[in-house]
């Protein structure tokens, strides 16, 4: 029992430093993306892959070594929404995702993470739901694959991409919702 509330406490760990790197790999992702040449191009979807493979990983490593702390719960989607919100301001900039869809994805984190704040003063926490996950993953697809076809510059993978951009907009704002809802009806319940 001791060893387990001794790994909680401890602040830096495998999971939190691969959630470090994942916040870190977003500005040489930023830069190489305004190099406007296959270099700059291979060496950005490189740092997105890369970014995304730790957000696969850390969480699972926290949980199975039962090594979640505070400020893992706190830097993980953070280091997410770094990481994805930039990717899709950056492709939103240069025209290849249009402003609508980029401005749902952005005004339903900020709802979402509002009404988190909300409960957390109430002393209620809304856990990510498997909708937020699936959410997170799709749009990593996305991007990995929108951030490829840069390279290509191919028709039918630019076709793929925009279905899959209207799956990440459906999935967002289900996800959203969900989130919503749940947080609304934990916040409303009455205290025994």
């Amino acid at each position: 029992m001791t060893t387990k509330k001794s790994t909680k406490t401890n602040l830096i760990n495998g999971p939190t430093i691969l959630t470090l790197a994942r916040i870190v790999l977003v500005l040489p992702l930023m830069i190489c993306f305004f190099v406007n040449n296959l270099p700059g191009q291979i060496a950005t979807l490189l740092c997105f892959v890369v970014a995304s493979i730790t957000d696969f990983i850390d969480g699972r490593w926290a949980r199975s070594k039962k090594i979640v702390t505070d400020l893992g719960a706190f830097l993980d989607p953070l280091a997410d929404k770094m990481l994805v919100n930039l990717t899709f301001l950056m492709l939103t900039y240069v025209g290849i995702v249009p402003l609508w869809m980029f401005a749902i994805i952005l005004v339903r984190d900020f709802a979402v993470d509002g009404m988190r704040m909300m409960a957390a003063k109430s002393g209620i926490t809304v856990s990510a739901s498997i909708f937020g996950k699936a959410k997170t993953m799709l749009q990593m697809i996305t991007l990995t694959s929108i951030l490829f076809n840069r390279m290509l510059n191919c028709e039918i993978l630019t076709n793929i991409n925009f279905a899959l951009l209207i799956a990440v907009v459906a999935l967002t704002i289900f996800s959203g919702s969900d989130y919503l809802i749940d947080g609304y009806k934990k916040l409303i319940k009455p205290k025994d």
